[in-house]
Order: structure tokens, then sequence, then C-alpha cells
């Protein structure tokens, strides 16, 4: 997945929270419910196939299979300059960076490849041909947007609303028709047709909590 220049901040850096994950949006970045807000997550030290190159959507799905719906304990380390946090991700005791990589689900991505850990997995996701590691010179992901420019999208910096363009399917794996807060099964609806389809709408305060009564009915807000 594409990985932004990532800014060092204090604050970032010694924050650790638990919240649900309320969508999956590649193998290597998650939308995540903290105090009510949804907060983007790009996980540290690992770099994921684009959902469009060879087993993308793959390891979008090993990462939901993982954690979509589940409580989640995020580590984070910086903020990148999309506003997303940069971090370790753990379900109970389950390292969920380390996991895609053992999978074959995502390249090893730390700093000068220093993480010996991460790149011992994927020496063993490689010797057992698992994941992207079963084709024929698989593609770094770096390398498959310079030969496959256009084919995706930088993600918007967070204080730009993220409106899926006329042109191109909203980022999600649902339809993006809903827009009142009547139509929303559940908070965590709400929440995700709020970040991820961009339906302001469903703000009416602006105060960026979506459908407040149903958040607050179920305890979310």
């Amino acid at each position: 997945m594409f990985v932004a220049l990532i800014v060092l901040c204090p604050l970032a850096s010694a924050a650790e929270f638990s919240g649900k994950v309320i969508a999956v949006l590649d193998g290597d970045t998650l939308l995540v419910l903290r105090d009510g807000h949804p907060v983007k997550v790009r996980f540290a030290e690992i770099d994921a196939p684009e959902k469009a190159q060879p087993f993308g959507m793959a390891s979008k799905k090993s990462l939901s299979e993982m954690v979509k719906g589940k409580q989640i304990k995020v580590v984070s380390r910086a903020v990148d300059d999309y506003g997303r946090l940069v971090a370790m991700v753990y379900v109970g005791e389950l390292n969920v960076n380390h996991e895609q990589v053992r999978r074959g689900m995502a390249w090893e991505y730390s700093r000068f490849h220093s993480n010996r850990e991460l790149m011992a997995l994927q020496h063993e996701a490689q010797q057992a041909r698992r994941g992207l590691w079963a084709g024929t010179d698989p593609v770094e992901p770096s390398q498959w947007r310079k030969q496959h420019p256009g084919t995706w999208a930088a993600p918007l910096p967070a204080s730009v609303p993220s409106t899926p363009a006329p042109s191109s399917p909203a980022p999600t794996d649902q339809a993006c028709g809903k827009k009142h807060c009547s139509e929303m099964n559940s908070c965590e609806d709400a929440m995700h047709y709020f970040s991820i389809c961009g339906q302001k709408a469903l703000d009416g305060d602006a105060d960026g909590k979506p459908c407040e009564k149903l958040c607050a009915d179920a305890g979310k807000l």
C-alpha cells in the first residue's frame, strides 16, 4: 500500500489505545473507532500489495479475517503526512503487522531492513512460498506504482474530506448509496458511510460525529 513520508511526532509516538476496527481499507491500513471518532491507522514496518496488483485483494482479505469488527490495540509510532497513525497493531497477543508478513501478504519494510524478526518471517514465507511468494518474481508495491501510474491513488490528506471522485468507485466493500441516518443499521454503519464514503450530511452539527442519536444509543459516543 502507498507509503507516505513519515513525520515523527512525540504525541503520536507515545500513543497507545484500544479501539474497534470498523473498516479494512487494504492489506496494511485500517479505520479504527477511537473515542467515537474514526482514525486511519497505517501499519508500521510493512508494505502490502496495492489492491490492483497481484495478491492485493488477498492481502486485504487476510487482514480482514484477523481484525475486522474486533477490538485491537494500536501502538502508534508516528503520523505520516496524510494524517494517518503509523503503528503496530495487536489482536490479543498477536502482532498483526508481523502476521501479515509471515503469511506472505506483505513485504517487510522496516527502516534499513533493521527488524530482524520481520526479516526472518519474510524469509520463512519465501521458503514456504506463501501468499505473494507463490508467484514468479513478485513486484514490490513501490516498484509496481512506478510501472502502473494512474492505477492507484494516494490517500487524501487528513484535512480534506475523503469523498471519492464521481468517476471513481468508492474505496470500500459496501455501496455508498445511503445518505441519511434513518438508513443506517448501526453506529459502525454510520461511521463507515461518514468516513469512507464521505457522507458528511450524516454529521448535522459538524462536530465530527455522525448520527449521534444512533451512536449514543449504542454507547459509542
